[in-house]
């Protein structure tokens, strides 16, 4: 009976012994899995100071004009509209002469609005570098006189198409009889 108790406490013992190594084997595993996180060596070189210069020599001043003539080239806009605008009574047809001349660089959209109430007369859609629009046809009808009207050039990044700018010209919208 003695040797059957010691059996069965080896047995036990040994159950026992085995589920510590399966937990020990299980945790190890789980915190490699999850919780482990790989570090990568990275090399710090200290102390790097820019060299002397070699080869390089300075730019002349004929190509830094060159480079600073392009960085305005590319802010810059001209905007081109008539100071005064015929339209006929009945029609609402007239020569409303807008250009987005072809140096510039960004597409616009042209808002012309009666200084009065700030209502829209017109607005041109895109006009990209090099169009114009020389006919437009009003969004109301105005009876015949003399109106003054803003013209609100909208400025569009050609990439991005998002607005990046305005610039405003005051004209005088003429309506015949």
């Amino acid at each position: 009976m003695i040797k059957e108790e010691n059996k069965q406490k080896k047995k036990r013992r040994l159950l026992l012994l085995l589920l510590l190594l399966l937990f020990i084997i299980g945790g190890f595993f789980i915190y490699k899995i999850f919780f482990d996180k790989q570090t990568e060596v990275a090399t710090v070189v200290a102390g790097d100071f820019l060299p002397e210069g070699k080869d390089a020599s300075k730019m002349t001043e004929k190509e830094l004009t060159k480079y600073a003539q392009k960085a305005v080239d590319s802010s810059n806009f001209n905007m081109k509209i008539v100071s005064e605008a015929y339209f006929n009574k009945d029609t609402m047809t007239g020569g409303l002469a807008i250009q987005n001349p072809p140096q510039n660089s960004q597409p616009v959209n042209v808002i012309v609005t009666l200084d009065s109430n700030n209502s829209v007369l017109y607005e041109s859609g895109a006009i990209q570098p090099g169009e114009e629009i020389k006919e437009a046809t009003l969004l109301q009808k105005l009876d015949s006189g003399t109106y003054p009207v803003t013209a609100t050039f909208d400025i569009y990044n050609p990439d991005t198409k998002k607005k990046q700018g305005q610039v405003k010209a005051l004209l005088t919208i003429i309506v015949d009889e």
